[in-house]
């Protein structure tokens, strides 16, 4: 890799996985994130959502479990209530900060009932951009689907070859990427079917990446966990998804890779947390295996918000207790 940012990458990629230490997604775009409060009678608008977010970055003592911040573009070009832009503010509390550079999964041209992340026009005038505001990483989220003949070839292919494009973009500008294809879990499909679907996902990405000559040591994978759709008839056990996970991350995910960040995928809270905990009590692994949760962390904490400043206490320990459970969960625990 020829770029003027190789150390200073590295070095941010091994601080946002560094031990007992995850990442915190906030970068809900503001049509989802308006979504989930209009759910809760929480009226959305920029400063309410600004609100949300200074609510959960200024919760005490944040830093000792949360090594980054995904931010939204609308955030990142907000401030605290104080004046200093978010990345600052975030930097002066020693988290990472990080911004969503996709624009969406759209339909995929010829195949239907599959997608396509876009966002690759203009990325690295925006990475430029990102970099001066303070951000050091990002973020880009490849959607999966399984369903009858789903996933394509053709639908995998497409979105590794944007996820590798995006991330040797990020590395030249000094970000480093998170590279996220997510399987989704909707649907009724097995477990069985989830990890064919995430082998070949992430075989093909990984292929894409060495041909776009990303760095891996400085890149994170954000991969959803082998586990049966949320409908499927067959459920499976805790030990058994992080099973199916760690044994297909170790055949298609290189040792080099700085770290493994799961994401949620919508599962309950305290399920995610236990399939985190189960994957780091196996056995001894190349990449450590942490969280970059979204929904995981906050729907608990907004429950309890609801828009009012009253409950900004309340809610601030409620993501603490989170952040803490879930780091405890990506320390390795092989006694």
């Amino acid at each position: 890799m020829n770029s003027e940012f190789q150390a200073e990458l590295v070095e941010t990629a091994q601080r946002l996985v560094s031990p007992g230490k995850g990442i915190l997604a906030a970068d809900e775009s503001s049509p989802t994130l308006t979504k989930r409060f209009e759910k809760l009678s929480i009226v959305s608008n920029e400063e309410s959502r600004r609100n949300w977010r200074e609510m959960l970055f200024s919760a005490p003592g944040l830093s000792n479990w949360i090594s980054g911040t995904i931010l939204y573009d609308e955030t990142i070009r907000q401030s605290v209530s104080g004046g200093r832009p978010f990345a600052e503010f975030l930097s002066d509390h020693q988290i990472i900060t990080g911004i969503k550079v996709d624009t969406g999964a759209k339909p995929l041209a010829g195949h239907p009932g599959e997608t396509v992340t876009e966002g690759l026009d203009g990325l690295t005038q925006r990475v430029d951009e990102y970099y001066q505001m303070g951000a050091r990483f990002a973020k880009w989220r490849a959607v999966i689907h399984i369903g009858d003949g789903l996933p394509t070839t053709g639908c995998i292919e497409a979105n590794a070859h944007a996820l590798a494009r995006y991330a040797k973009i990020c590395q030249m500008g000094g970000l480093v990427p998170i590279v996220e294809p997510e399987v989704l879990m909707d649907g009724d499909h097995s477990m069985e079917m989830c990890y064919a679907a995430t082998e070949r996902t992430l075989q093909s990405t990984f292929s894409a990446l060495r041909n776009q000559r990303v760095l891996l040591e400085a890149m994170i994978l954000k991969p959803s966990m082998v586990l049966p759709a949320a409908d499927s008839p067959s459920q499976a056990s805790v030990t058994e998804v992080a099973q199916q996970s760690v044994t297909c991350y170790l055949r298609n995910v290189p040792a080099s890779v700085a770290g493994i960040a799961l994401l949620s995928g919508g599962q309950p809270e305290d399920v995610a947390t236990a399939h985190l905990a189960a994957m780091n009590g196996l056995l001894r692994l190349p990449w450590p295996i942490t969280f970059s949760f979204g929904r995981a962390l906050q729907d608990g904490p907004m429950r309890i918000w609801k828009g009012q400043a009253a409950n900004s206490d309340a809610a601030q320990k409620a993501l603490i207790q989170l952040s803490e459970a879930n780091s405890t969960a990506s320390v390795p625990n092989l006694d």
